[in-house]
């Protein structure tokens, strides 16, 4: 009897011993705890060269338009993000537009209700996107908390905004902007006092704006002098301060992309890129308006049409260092000064437009199809090419 109680025993013994390994195998590893809220540290960015997301380091890597960072979800548990947001900023969430800012604000979204229930253990990929500027990263957060009551945006009022920088970061290229400032300055010292009376005929307003139909001393004169290139040069510098300042360029362009491959941290590169490109545009504006007057036979007008043009740039251009000016030091504390700057380059064009084409009714009548085609063409058309690249270029 005591045989057959230890024989049943030892077989159950090595019946348990056997079925251990069966059931180690069936073991499943549980999935990854979610991850509560946003971590301020693990921010990627795109790499084109490799198609991969890397991780976002601050110092090393230039500021981007798009950020990017892995979140996970939990069931019945809302994920509220605030943020301060410039107007534009837009949040996507696996590719998905969800919300973009009207209005410059501090905003929180549940981005929890917008994913189905059976994907909410699933890590979701969330891109912040700022098309005129950079993301402030730092104004990011994330709760998660037990209460399922949804979370609609929200603006809070101006005075609890933190500062924002609608176009270059806090610090981004603002002291070589100022250096730049410093220089243009002193080279504009050094012109009024090697050509006073020289310059003295540039800046007569009355000349500028009076109804006086009589030859004008500057329009009697060449164009193409040591005076006039120097302010043409320092013209296309200071425009293309403002420009670089308001990060307003030209690198949507195709052909800029290939040709000038310049990133945009590198402002001083930028900014001798964007003076060369102003300073060929203004002195190629002489070629464009002997071609098309020679097409349009104005051959007469050329002289006048482009010393108008020259002397209303150069003398509404002075306006540009103080613009600048003026942006900087109310960029951080007053986000109005972006559309102020704008306003004024969108003023430079204008005016200088409806100038050229004053001066050359007082010759010629525009009622005259052929003139009138020729300032549409030489005028007109490109008054609508820059304003599109270097005024309209974010949403207001």
């Amino acid at each position: 009897m005591y045989r057959h109680w230890a024989s049943l025993l030892a077989w159950l013994l090595l019946g348990l011993v056997w079925s251990l390994p069966s059931h180690a195998a069936e073991y499943q590893p549980l999935p990854p705890a979610a991850t509560p809220g946003l971590a301020p540290d693990e921010w990627l960015l795109h790499d084109a060269a490799g198609n991969r997301l890397i991780l976002y380091l601050p110092g090393y890597h230039a500021p981007a338009h798009t950020y990017y960072q892995w979140v996970r979800f939990r069931p019945r548990q809302p994920f509220v993000l605030s943020f301060a947001a410039a107007p534009g900023l837009s949040i996507f969430l696996d590719n998905q537009l969800q919300f973009t800012a009207p209005t410059a604000g501090r905003f929180s979204l549940d981005l929890a209700a917008v994913v189905p229930a059976s994907q909410l253990g699933r890590p979701h990929l969330l891109a912040v996107w700022q098309p005129d500027g950079y993301p402030a990263l730092s104004s990011f957060g994330a709760a998660v908390s037990v209460s399922a009551q949804p979370t609609t945006p929200a603006m809070v009022p101006a005075a609890q905004l933190p500062r924002l920088q609608l176009r270059l970061p806090a610090g981004q290229g603002t002291n070589v902007l100022l250096v730049f400032l410093l220089v243009l300055g002193l080279l504009y010292g050094v012109v009024r006092s090697t050509y006073p009376a020289g310059l003295a005929r540039i800046l007569q307003v009355n000349e500028l704006f009076g109804s006086s139909t009589d030859p004008q001393n500057f329009l009697a004169r060449p164009a193409f002098t040591w005076l006039n290139m120097g302010l043409v040069l320092l013209f296309s510098f200071s425009l293309a301060l403002l420009l670089t300042a308001l990060h307003t360029d030209f690198s949507s362009l195709p052909l800029f992309q290939q040709v000038f491959d310049v990133p945009e941290s590198a402002i001083v590169a930028r900014v001798f890129v964007y003076t060369s490109l102003i300073l060929s545009f203004v002195l190629g504006k002489y070629l464009l308006v002997e071609l098309l007057s020679y097409i349009f036979d104005l051959r007469l007008l050329v002289n006048l049409h482009y010393r108008e043009f020259l002397r209303t740039t150069l003398l509404l251009g002075l306006l540009l260092p103080l613009v600048l000016l003026l942006y900087l030091g109310l960029n951080a504390r007053w986000p109005g000064v972006v559309g102020l700057a704008n306003g004024c380059v969108l003023l430079l064009l204008t005016v200088t437009v409806l100038r050229v084409a004053r001066t050359l009714h007082h010759r010629a009548s525009l009622l005259n199809l052929h003139l009138f085609a020729y300032l549409c063409a030489t005028e007109v058309l490109p008054l609508a090419v820059l304003l599109k690249l270097i005024v309209f270029t974010y949403p207001a």
